[in-house]
């Protein structure tokens, strides 16, 4: 059990839990590692499918150009009817996690403070880890994370539109690996950027091509 950590949870996310969409039930994922880019976010999933994102800027220092801090997020995102259904009913059967979830032990490498956060009509629960040995939590862990990621990328991706467009068929070739391997999803919510790198003559070919077949992949999807 961790509510001892809902007011740092509450300070990032600035709304509580319930009150961004009122009678309907909500997930909050936060993570936290400071040796990590982002150091800090906050996943909320209601079950209408509607959502929200918070990260905090900056993170580790870097002289690599492809590896620098990244800005701080702070936005509405969308998530999927499967995915959606998925995660509460992973949280449903985990008792709203109300109930300790970290296994990790002394010989398990730290790999970010986690907590995931349930309130809804039925219950409300919380619990914090570094790592689970239930396969529920740690694939409920693994979702939070590719969401995150993908929205860090979209974030990376516009900055380099903006400021060093060199960077964007590695940074899209980076991307559609990791949305190959499951750990970018939901990429429909970065399309806003896609699109503008798709129909922009001005950048590489292979830009515009990457950047439609992500298009057509989160479509499909």
């Amino acid at each position: 059990m961790a509510w001892a950590v809902l007011p740092a949870v509450v300070a990032l996310s600035g709304l509580p839990l319930m009150a961004q969409g009122a009678g309907q039930a909500q997930i909050r994922f936060t993570y936290e590692n400071p040796k990590l880019q982002p150091p800090k976010y906050v996943v909320t999933v209601g079950e209408d499918g509607t959502g929200h994102f918070r990260s905090e800027g900056g993170g580790p220092a870097s002289n690599d150009p492809q590896n620098m801090p990244g800005d701080p997020q702070d936005r509405p995102i969308h998530i999927s009817k499967a995915l959606r259904e998925a995660m509460f009913a992973a949280a449903r059967k985990n008792k709203f996690f109300a109930m300790p979830c970290d296994d990790g032990g002394k010989n398990i490498a730290f790999q970010g403070s986690k907590t995931l956060q349930y309130e809804g009509p039925e219950g409300q629960g919380s619990c914090t880890y570094n790592w689970s040995k239930s396969s529920q939590i740690e694939k409920l862990t693994d979702q939070f994370e590719a969401i995150a990621l993908t929205l860090d990328e979209g974030s990376k991706l516009q900055r380099e539109y903006e400021h060093g467009r060199l960077s964007l068929d590695t940074e899209l070739e980076l991307l559609e690996q990791m949305v190959h391997d499951g750990r970018a999803i939901e990429v429909e919510n970065i399309a806003p950027i896609l699109q503008a790198l798709a129909g922009d003559e001005a950048v590489l070919q292979r830009v515009q091509r990457r950047a439609r077949a992500l298009l057509a992949a989160a479509n499909s999807d």
